[in-house]
């Protein structure tokens, strides 16, 4: 009698999930090392979330991304949460363990950080002030980040300032909240400017603040990645701004949690996004 071994299954859950490109990026590394595993989207709806979850690890799942709308529930359904994984509120990789416990962490500010140092290797956010735009769940991964790198202040605009501010009361003094309407004039100076929003993105509006204050030795990031190359991006191109975009913080999020569910640390390569943008 020949013994199988058990074939490692992980995904992606969120409702919608289709439109994920995580199916294919991983899809793309098993591949790559010849692993015996796979990756599926699975569109859980939040009255299913906790049933959902309690079962994958008895079906031969080794872990899963989470995306919207469940990344803040399900740290309430985890056994274990990261410290930074609660400091953003929220957790995108879920690893399942052998005795079924669930450990929860949130490696988008690992990812965007990732993205930034090997977009523009001379990158040095402790020289200036940083400006983000948004204070939904990924600017609070973003801003984290940006604290622990050593950016000595943030300014942040929100078109509801409510949230911007509650963002400064949990992250602190080096948060400077600044009214939706000034938020061009906030760039003055920074060295790192960043679009957590999803202006410009593919059906959403477009991103109209003024970037006349932009400075041509600022690095400026763009979360959104469809379309790849937004009008954000191409107007601080033409200042003189090295630019990254949103695809690259996608593929170095995903490698962390990879290494965990497979054994292998893969590499973001250009063949990586190649993969990726060719779905």
């Amino acid at each position: 009698m020949i013994d199988h071994p058990r074939i490692p299954l992980a995904g992606v859950i969120g409702s919608p999930v289709a439109h994920s490109r995580s199916p294919v990026l991983h899809g793309h590394w098993l591949r790559r090392h010849g692993i015996a595993g796979h990756y599926i989207p699975m569109d859980v709806a939040q009255s299913d979330l906790r049933q959902v979850l309690s079962a994958l690890p008895r079906a031969g799942f080794v872990g899963c991304n989470v995306t919207i709308p469940h990344k803040e529930s399900v740290l309430g359904l985890a056994d274990m949460v990261t410290d930074r994984a609660a400091l953003i509120g929220a957790a995108n990789t879920l690893i399942f363990r052998k005795d079924g416990r669930i450990h929860a962490d949130n490696t988008d500010g690992y990812g965007f950080i990732a993205n930034l140092r090997q977009s523009v290797p001379d990158w040095a956010p402790a020289r200036g002030p940083a400006a983000v735009l948004g204070a939904g769940g990924a600017a609070r991964a973003v801003i984290a980040s940006l604290l622990e790198v050593g950016a000595p202040e943030i300014r942040i605009a929100n078109r509801t300032r409510a949230r911007a501010e509650a963002l400064r009361s949990e992250f602190g003094a080096k948060i400077i909240v600044h009214d939706w309407v000034q938020a061009g004039n906030m760039l003055e100076g920074a060295v790192t400017v960043v679009n957590t929003t999803a202006l410009g993105m593919v059906g959403k509006p477009d991103f109209r603040v003024p970037l006349d204050a932009l400075s041509p030795q600022a690095v400026v990031s763009d979360l959104v990645y469809t379309p790849l190359r937004t009008r954000f991006l191409d107007e601080a191109a033409e200042i003189g701004c090295a630019t990254v975009d949103g695809l690259g913080m996608l593929l170095h999020q995903a490698a962390p949690a990879f290494e965990r569910w497979f054994g292998v640390r893969p590499e973001v390569d250009q063949a990586t996004r190649d993969a990726v943008l060719a779905a």
